[in-house]
């Protein structure tokens, strides 16, 4: 597949066919201003799989979705993907996936990602109702890295831009720390809740879910929230990097209206506005009497994996 843009014209046809799993292909293909052979020629050269085929399973990957996001019957998820009966989905839904319907309903996925089906073409179904299109390039954890320093060195050098504007008496004005663009009047209960929801928010974003439950403040259930979205977050992290698909898009369905982000923008995401909210909670403990975290600088963590690895 080189031609992406064309894919995705074709493939807005499928998609739009995707919520009316009875119409058929030659009705597709109409709607494309194609006849039935070179719709069917076009999207199996393009994708590897006859348009068919390819409809099937990426109603398959909604319907696992589906089955895992919400509590709608097998019945309704099997009818609404274009099966007639609760048997012939399970059939179809096992060969497919391995597990019946109900199995997949019990194993929570890290990411939606993982009812994906194998597929030559890297095109699958994309919550919560889109399709996905393979990314145009491979984007290392080298790259995001440097990103990450890029975007420091720009934005500091923005940030002297605009000093220049200023005279010496803001200039050397006694600075008090302001958090506005990231959070309003924080505490250190609410910047560990912030940083707490903020991997339980994009682990849901990447299920294809909505806000978290945040309303659990205490620190033993703050505790136990992190626990479980903190050991998620950091796997998610280690499998996108290990399969090197940074570059892979995911519609945020938490925001109004849903928004694209990239794997690899979102880590960055995390990483900077987190070590905010880290570095203020850790000022707040240090102002509490408790200093034994130091200033929270991640080089000595850094320096000691760097020996692990080396010694």
């Amino acid at each position: 597949m080189t031609n992406t843009d064309g894919l995705t014209g074709l493939l807005d046809w499928l998609q739009v066919g995707l919520d009316d799993p009875e119409t058929s292909a030659t009705e597709l293909a109409a709607r494309a201003h194609l006849s039935r052979f070179h719709f069917d020629r076009l999207i199996a050269a393009a994708t590897g799989e006859p348009p068919g085929a390819l409809r099937r399973r990426l109603l398959l990957e909604r319907a696992a979705h589906r089955l895992t996001t919400s509590d709608r019957t097998v019945l309704d998820i099997a009818v609404e993907a274009g099966y007639g009966s609760h048997e012939a989905f399970t059939r179809a839904f096992l060969r497919a996936y391995g597990v019946t319907p109900t199995g997949v309903r019990r194993r929570r996925p890290l990411t939606f990602r993982e009812l994906e089906l194998p597929c030559p073409s890297g095109v699958h179904f994309q919550p919560p109702g889109g399709l996905r299109l393979p990314a145009t390039h491979e984007e290392t954890p080298m790259n995001v890295l440097q990103h990450l320093v890029d975007h420091h060195v720009d934005t500091l050098t923005a940030i002297i831009d605009r000093a220049a504007t200023l005279d010496d008496e803001v200039l050397d004005r006694p600075v008090t720390v302001s958090v506005e663009t990231i959070d309003d009047r924080p505490t250190l209960r609410s910047l560990i809740n912030a940083m707490v929801t903020q991997e339980e928010h994009w682990l849901s974003a990447l299920r294809g879910g909505a806000w978290p439950d945040e309303s659990d403040r205490s620190i033993s259930g703050l505790a136990a929230r992190h626990e479980s979205a903190g050991r998620d977050y950091r796997a998610f992290v280690a499998h996108t990097l290990a399969a090197g698909t940074l570059a892979d898009t995911f519609v945020d369905t938490t925001c109004a209206p849903p928004t694209t982000h990239t794997l690899g923008g979102t880590i960055g995401h995390v990483i900077t506005f987190a070590a905010v909210r880290r570095t203020l909670a850790i000022g707040a403990l240090h102002t509490a009497g408790i200093t034994d975290l130091g200033a929270g600088d991640p080089r000595p963590f850094l320096d000691a994996k760097a020996g692990a690895t080396t010694g």
